[in-house]
């Protein structure tokens, strides 16, 4: 079983491959281009990060914000819910992009918009106010 601490550790890593790949990815989405193949910083590495990381979202978020406010967990169960399909549906498509053969930047484009990747961000920006999940 693990601490809270390593519960929190291990949230900290999964929202810096959340947020950090995000990030990459709008670099990305800028540079026009047709294919990642031969791209210096591909996308693939951080999709698969990102998607990773939005499979143990959900999970570490309850465990932190329960040991932070167990009361919490009560009132916020719907919040957790919506983070958990959000994280999944981010990560599904992330997933279908990833099995693209080319990854341009117009597809990296929209994955960016989708609303349910956004979700995810604007649900880790408020655990981060709540439990001061980030280090």
């Amino acid at each position: 079983m693990s601490s809270a601490t390593d519960d929190r550790e291990r949230l900290d890593r999964a929202i810096e491959a959340i947020e950090g790949g995000y990030e990459a990815l709008l670099a990305y989405a800028a540079q026009g281009r047709h294919t990642d193949r031969g791209a210096p910083q591909g996308p693939r590495a951080r999709l698969e990060a990102m998607a990773d990381a939005l499979a143990a979202l959900p999970e570490l978020a309850r465990a932190v914000a329960a040991a932070a406010d167990a009361a919490a967990m009560a009132e916020g169960a719907a919040f957790f819910d919506a983070l958990t399909r959000d994280a999944a549906v981010a990560a599904a498509g992330i997933r279908l992009v990833l099995r693209r053969p080319d990854i341009g930047s117009q597809l990296i484009d929209n994955l960016n918009a989708s609303i349910h990747l956004r979700a995810v961000l604007t649900d880790i920006f408020l655990l981060d106010e709540l439990f001061g999940t980030k280090a």
